[in-house]
């Protein structure tokens, strides 16, 4: 008990108090001295409410400002009620209602009546109308803006321009405002209907005050409306007054805008910051004090004031201009005086895609440019498909290009590039074309196949006749992607590594605290995600991954053999990664010879894994599954080589340098449902 007493602080207390008083005054009558302490009180809340919105840097920093509203409005009609109560009952509401009565009026019934519509109606028809219109439109167009800012923000984060922890905080305050301003449309109404039952609680208080003055106090007519006019008129007064100040509150506070700036001296500054305005509106003010009917005191005197105001900001403008003169002299001759700070000229991106200013207009939203688009979406989808983190892809315009050039870089090294036509369109015939269409011979960059360029009123026909046809920002990120898929491997760091084990640790701490550190390092558990990286083999299934590890580590801690193992375990994914399994899939087989003396050739030492086979066999053999993959090329097939599962990393290593992107699988990674057809045999000849 005394624990959660310590943690219920007294702000809570305080809240608490205020909502339960509130409606206890709906319930309970209270005297008169209690009334004015509360009413008091109302005026005190009210004005701290003003000048806090009226100085408040921006309205994100009121964001409880709609439950705010919901509190002081049934604080304010519990008065009501109260005070209503009073009058009716005894016909004595206390020293503040009937001194707003009177002195509001002027000891006259008429005036204080008509200070009353006037307060209602300026409420009304001025505060609560356009504070409700402008927290509408904003509502709105702030929802309506989230698409547009969420994408900004993948933009800047996939072009480097902030970090991930920036990107969060703005999306969190993107969440908040449009929170906000959601709220806000609705808050208002809380303010339009306060005045509404001000003014139905009032006329009661009226006809009620006059039926009970005359019935049960025995007042003529005369004496009941001077005296319940003015408690009607003083309680109106009384909540209105208030119930302005809430309206006027968040009028400031709905049309202030977003911008962190202070808001007072702002506003004098816009409002009184020309020179030119200042004199002008002087010679104004002293023109109709010397040739018009009007005061020329008065009006000279304002004028004359305006013209020195006037000369006095020309000259601050003009020592502010010599000191920022001064000051960025001074801080550029610092710059030069200082040692050159060199150590961000350290930092290597992983992923880098620069471009000419011919495909600028690619990569600007503002001229209708997706490529930004394009590589949150590639990140994304590399996510999904291998299961791990692309780093951030820097996209940066380079004059030393040609217009239409763009390179790809990782880690600081340029690995591919490419040549578009910003205004044509890309064609590829994919085998099946009868008829060609005329276009500038190209080659598609990812792939190397040959296309055409062709402009956009060829784009309908060619698609017609069967030509695959793609657009200018489609084919960068797909060379991008493949680019990326391609070198996967190399971004999987240690620190990439160890947020992946932290995630899984979340789910699974039983299982992590059993493999790190005590069978597996850290390192040997990247170098084995990053062995099925190389092969595009998803490392998403990660439990899967550390629950083979953790039974096979205690065996052999030889990152290579635990990749083999880790790979038989996920032969379901790799069955249907590469395997069709409603048709016989046609595959190249290692020959029993080949095997063996693959698995001859290997050496094992300290330093690492190597072959000791004869260049002149390696040739041969190589030679070989050259002439077997073209078999599979012309029907159509991807290269896919079967062999033992003892053979298949070493083979495939062999292999790497002759034969680009060669799969090579185990009779252990393949399903029993998965049906295949050799279609020749390396180093069969050598077997016969």
């Amino acid at each position: 008990m005394a624990e959660a007493l310590k943690k219920f602080n007294i702000t809570d207390y305080g809240v608490a108090l205020y909502i339960l008083a509130a409606i206890m005054f709906f319930i309970v009558p209270i005297p008169s001295w209690l009334l004015d302490v509360m009413l008091a009180f109302n005026i005190a809340v009210a004005l701290v409410v003003l000048l806090n919105c009226l100085f408040v840097k921006e309205p994100l920093a009121m964001s409880f400002y709609p439950t705010l509203l919901l509190f002081t409005t049934i604080f304010r009609i519990s008065l009501n009620v109260s005070s209503t109560r009073l009058i009716l009952s005894t016909g004595q509401p206390g020293n503040v209602v009937e001194s707003f009565g009177a002195f509001m009026g002027g000891g006259d019934l008429i005036i204080g009546a008509i200070v009353y519509v006037i307060l209602i109606i300026i409420q009304f028809v001025v505060i609560n109308k356009g504070t409700e219109r402008i927290s509408e439109v904003t509502a709105r167009f702030t929802l309506d803006a989230m698409p547009g800012k969420q994408m900004a923000i993948d933009a800047d984060l996939n072009t480097g321009a902030i970090t991930d922890e920036q990107a969060r905080e703005r999306r969190n305050k993107l969440q908040e405002e449009s929170a906000f301003f959601g709220s806000m449309d609705g808050a208002t109404k809380y303010v339009k209907g306060d005045a509404t039952a001000g003014l139905i609680i009032s006329m009661i208080n009226l006809v009620g005050g006059l039926v009970m003055g005359m019935m049960r106090q025995g007042m003529t007519i005369q004496e009941a409306i001077n005296r319940y006019t003015i408690l009607t008129i003083g309680d109106g007064l009384s909540s209105s007054i208030p119930s302005l100040l809430i309206s006027l509150a968040t009028g400031i506070l709905v049309t202030k805008g977003s911008k962190e700036v202070d808001f007072s001296s702002t506003l004098v500054k816009q409002l009184f910051g020309i020179p030119k305005v200042m004199f002008i509106v002087g010679g104004a003010l002293i023109f109709l004090g010397l040739f018009t009917p009007l005061s020329d005191i008065l009006f000279i005197a304002f004028g004359a004031i305006f013209i020195i105001a006037g000369v006095s900001m020309q000259r601050s403008i003009g020592q502010e201009a010599v000191e920022q003169e001064t000051t960025e002299e001074e801080t550029e001759a610092e710059e030069i005086r200082k040692p050159e700070n060199v150590v961000s000229l350290l930092n290597v991106d992983p992923i880098e895609l620069e471009f000419g200013y011919g495909i600028i207009p690619l990569a600007d939203v503002n001229q209708g440019g997706d490529l930004l688009d394009r590589v949150v979406m590639i990140r994304r989808q590399i996510a999904l498909e291998l299961g791990t983190v692309v780093p951030i892809i820097r996209l940066r315009d380079n004059i030393q290009l040609n217009p239409n050039q763009y390179i790809i870089k990782i880690k600081g090294i340029k690995v591919a590039e490419g040549e578009i036509l910003f205004d044509h369109y890309m064609a590829m015939n994919p085998g099946y074309v009868q008829e060609e269409i005329a276009g500038i011979p190209t080659f598609e960059p990812s792939f190397h196949l040959p296309a055409i360029w062709i402009t956009e009123g060829q784009r309908e026909r060619a698609e017609s006749l069967g030509y695959t046809v793609v657009d200018p920002p489609s084919i960068i990120a797909t060379h991008l992607t493949e680019v990326i898929r391609e070198h996967i491997a190399e971004f999987l760091t240690r620190q990439d590594t160890q947020n992946l084990v932290d995630n899984l640790k979340q789910t699974n701490p039983v299982l992590v605290d059993e493999l790190i550190p005590a069978q597996m390092s850290l390192g040997d558990v990247q170098k084995v995600l990053q062995n099925l990286l190389e092969e595009g083999i998803s490392i998403r299934d990660l439990l899967s991954i550390f629950e083979i590890l953790a039974d096979r580590s205690t065996s052999t801690r030889d990152p290579d053999v635990l990749t083999e193992y880790v790979r038989q375990g996920l032969k379901r994914a790799i069955s249907q990664k590469f395997f069709d399994e409603t048709d016989t899939n046609q595959v190249i087989l290692l020959s029993p010879k080949v095997e063996q003396e693959i698995m001859a050739g290997v050496k094992h030492t300290e330093q690492g894994t190597y072959f000791s086979l004869d260049p002149a066999r390696i040739d041969a053999i190589m030679n070989d599954a050259k002439e077997k993959i073209k078999k599979l090329e012309d029907l159509g097939k991807p290269a896919i080589v079967v062999c033992q599962a003892i053979v298949r990393m070493y083979f495939k290593r062999l292999a790497a340098d002759y034969i680009d992107d060669l799969i090579v699988i185990s009779y252990n990674e393949i399903e029993p449902n998965i049906r295949i057809e050799s279609v020749g045999t390396i180093g069969e000849s050598d077997d016969n």
